[in-house]
């Protein structure tokens, strides 16, 4: 199927998905969850990222790339006892280095200022605000501990009135969902849009 006809179908089924009369059918399809997976080739990440941006201008986008590198300035300003003479990113990496057998910590919920919590609180932010959150640049993720289910089964995420979207770089392999095309993917909480 050529890109643009692909581009546009899957645009169509997650329409569709979103509406507010499917929101009882995607929490059926979604196992109780209330998560839609985009699902798109990793390659072509930056063009549905901009038609996204193009069809939902009143979306609440958050970029985890953004988060991810807040997140660092925050913990780092806090290791460092937020002294002015020192970089936010020095302290990340003393506290890094310090906790380096459970450096994944930093990441995943175990501080108030981690990649994790950012990610939830935006999440809220947007429901608050009436908005489809969309989050976007999740291959940013690879390598920080938390998995897409875990922001899927969040107790926050999964009582929010609008449903999550995350937009999910992988690929179809032997029919098997594959994150950044190689990582065993989890679909139990969410609704596929593939």
């Amino acid at each position: 199927m050529p890109f643009l006809t692909e581009q546009k179908q899957k645009f169509d089924d997650l329409r569709v998905v979103l509406h507010e009369d499917n929101r009882t059918q995607l929490k059926r399809t979604a196992n109780g969850g209330n998560t839609v997976l985009f699902v798109y080739p990793p390659a072509e990440e930056e063009e549905y990222i901009a038609r996204a941006r193009e069809l939902y201008p009143d979306g609440y986008f958050i970029d985890v790339t953004e988060l991810f590198v807040k997140s660092i300035e925050l913990l780092g300003d806090e290791y460092n006892g937020f002294s002015k003479e020192c970089q936010p990113l020095e302290g990340f990496t003393s506290f890094y280095n310090d906790y380096s057998s459970t450096s994944f910590k930093a990441f995943t919920n175990e501080y108030p200022n981690c990649l994790f919590s950012l990610i939830v609180t935006e999440i809220c932010q947007a429901s608050q605000a009436e908005k489809t959150a969309f989050l976007v640049h999740t291959g940013a993720l690879e390598g920080t501990g938390i998995e897409n289910v875990n922001i899927m089964e969040h107790k926050t995420v999964m009582m929010q009135g609008i449903p999550l979207v995350i937009f999910y770089p992988a690929s179809y392999m032997n029919n098997e969902l594959l994150f950044l095309n190689h990582k065993q993917a989890s679909n139990y909480r969410c609704h596929l849009v593939k």
